[in-house]
């Protein structure tokens, strides 16, 4: 693994520590639901689900939008597989539905912007952002990809994103592996989507 694909697995996976130590004290409301290890994209190995914690991955654990969502009212969850392949979700409860429109908002720009940005902070490194549309849930869901390459070691990575949102409450959800936007099940994922913001309540 080279030393850019190293840094994204420590952005989306390593980071579990720092802002979890920053969360308030858990809502006495009833907490969002997350998705469960079937409900991910088909995988070739199964998926594993880990626990869900308080506040957010390092960096927010979002590729290209980190820190964007604030530990406090946060919760996430990872999951992987035996293969190369990880994704994780977090779910953000808003003050007010405003604050909500306006996370989504946020996260929406930083995520459309996202190839750009990863050229310019990695030299030679080629990378591509994508919108793959809106879905039809709740107060709606947008979809989008990250299709990296080092032309230097060869190795392409693959990253598809969403974020939705129903009331005050936001969720995101990263899939990732090796490969190509050709190689990802973006329609599996956008079933998926619309689970995670279903379940949210």
């Amino acid at each position: 693994m080279n030393t850019f694909r190293t840094a994204l697995a420590t952005a989306a996976a390593a980071a579990l520590g720092l802002a979890a130590l920053a969360t308030a004290p858990a809502q006495a409301a009833a907490q969002p639901a997350f998705l469960a290890a079937s409900q991910l994209p088909p995988s070739s190995t199964a998926w594993k689900a880990g626990q869900v914690f308080p506040g957010v991955p390092e960096n927010g654990g979002v590729l290209c939008a980190p820190y964007k969502i604030p530990a406090q009212n946060s919760r996430y969850r990872d999951f992987s597989t035996e293969l190369d392949t990880n994704a994780v979700q977090i779910t953000n409860v808003a003050r007010t539905e405003a604050d909500a429109i306006k996370l989504v908002d946020t996260l929406r720009k930083a995520l459309a912007e996202c190839g750009p940005v990863l050229e310019r902070q990695n030299p030679g490194l080629r990378a591509v952002s994508a919108f793959h549309g809106k879905l039809a849930v709740e107060e709606g869901a947008w979809v989008y990809s990250l299709d990296t390459a080092d032309p230097q070691v060869g190795n392409t990575d693959i990253h598809l994103f969403a974020v939705g949102r129903d009331g005050k409450t936001v969720t995101l959800v990263r899939w990732g592996q090796m490969g190509d936007l050709k190689d990802a099940p973006l329609n599996a994922f956008r079933t998926t989507t619309k689970t995670a913001v279903n379940k949210l309540y």
